[in-house]
């Protein structure tokens, strides 16, 4: 779904990827795994398009769902680089980005409708599926964002990204801060999502229990280089100790 080639990327003089190879498959749940600062983070941005490239391709080949009204692609995908930050969302991108960023005096039920305006069927509702997946955000549609506990603000960034319907989602460490029975919640609803709706997932994550547990194929990112990958029996102690230790 997701093919990232050669992409290099420079905040300044500090060149933060190098040449970052990435295969994200249609249905599955990839895991991006790396100590801390080297180039996760900047690769979900510039996969969003917050953060410019200085090199390489990012190709998107989008699913059924958001061929015709949501962009013109060819079969071959289209390419990210060329998309404008405001209109990656409505190719069926999902983006939750680290530290969540919901709107604290908003309440629950207006975060979710903010992501509404992404979706090319015109639909004013909060789609039931994600209450479904959160029963929490329908019991507290009406409380505000920020007086929601982190791990029920984590699940409210999630539901938003799914209110428009993507077919890739991106998580930038949903686990993050969160009391463990939250975050095994949302490592169930991943699958689920893979299960039941085809979703694609691209995950952040430190915590290997969380990857190993939830995550189809894994990627290791050291120094902004991509290191190791393969399917997530893969994740041998050898390349934990050599790249993830600290």
């Amino acid at each position: 779904m997701l093919s990232i080639s050669r992409l290099n990327q420079s905040y300044g003089e500090s060149h933060t990827l190098w040449d970052l190879d990435l295969e994200v498959p249609r249905a599955a749940c990839t895991c991006v795994l790396g100590r801390n600062g080297v180039g996760k983070t900047t690769l979900m941005k510039a996969i969003m398009g917050e953060v410019g490239v200085s090199g390489g391709e990012m190709r998107y080949a989008q699913g059924p769902a958001t061929r015709g009204a949501r962009a013109k692609a060819q079969d071959g995908g289209v390419e990210l680089g060329r998309v404008r930050l405001e209109d990656r969302s409505r190719l069926g991108i999902g983006y939750v980005p680290q530290g969540r960023q919901i709107f604290p005096l908003l309440t629950v039920e207006e975060n979710l409708r903010t992501g509404l305006a992404a979706r090319g069927d015109g639909l004013k509702r909060v789609p039931q599926r994600v209450y479904e997946l959160f029963p929490v955000l329908k019991e507290m549609r009406q409380r505000r964002g920020g007086d929601l506990s982190g791990g029920q603000q984590q699940q409210l960034a999630i539901g938003r990204a799914l209110v428009l319907a993507p077919t890739l989602l991106i998580l930038d460490e949903p686990g993050e801060g969160i009391q463990p029975n939250i975050v095994t919640q949302i490592g169930e609803v991943i699958r689920r999502l893979i299960a039941d709706d085809g979703l694609t997932v691209l995950l952040v994550e430190q915590k290997l229990p969380f990857a190993r547990r939830y995550a189809d194929h894994f990627a290791i990112v050291d120094r902004g280089r991509r290191v190791a990958h393969g399917a997530i029996a893969g994740l041998d102690d050898e390349l934990v100790k050599r790249h993830l230790t600290v």
